[in-house]
């Protein structure tokens, strides 16, 4: 048993040290801040504010790559998990949407903040992206 257990650490140890090679994209695509949610008219600094701390780092193309991104296989959840969230919506190109999608967008916020979906397990890593009730009617509040 301990030599089969020998091997397996062993295997192991080299398929991680094998998956560091796999390094996902981690440049942020460049940004024109006219097109912005911040410079929208009429979104409100303390929506901004919310958005800035809680979803911006999936959200926009201001993702923040901190240390532990560097690692495999965090580092391929985070860079899918912001691919997936710019393709939903994406604060740094809102004027790319029509006034009516925004409001859809800003809807659909507010329902996943609501019901937790939003910014749901990434609060595990980053727990200044959770969401207090005064956030939550913020963003809804947005929508309406």
């Amino acid at each position: 048993m301990g030599r089969r257990l020998k091997k397996a650490v062993v295997v192991f140890a080299a398929l991680f040290g094998a998956a560091q090679l796999v390094r996902p994209e981690r440049a942020n695509p460049t940004t024109d801040t006219t097109r912005t949610i911040q410079a929208h008219a009429g979104t409100s600094s303390e929506l901004v504010a919310i958005l800035d701390r809680a979803c911006n780092t999936c959200h926009s193309n201001a993702t923040a790559w901190p240390s532990y991104t560097k690692l495999a296989p965090l580092s391929w959840l985070v860079a899918y998990g912001e691919r997936a969230g710019r393709k939903a919506v994406n604060f740094s190109d809102w004027a790319a949407y029509q006034p009516a999608q925004q409001r859809g967008l800003l809807m659909a916020s507010c329902q996943d903040a609501t019901t937790g979906k939003m910014p749901g397990i990434y609060t595990l890593v980053r727990s200044d992206a959770r969401l207090s009730p005064n956030d939550i009617q913020t963003i809804c509040a947005a929508a309406r």
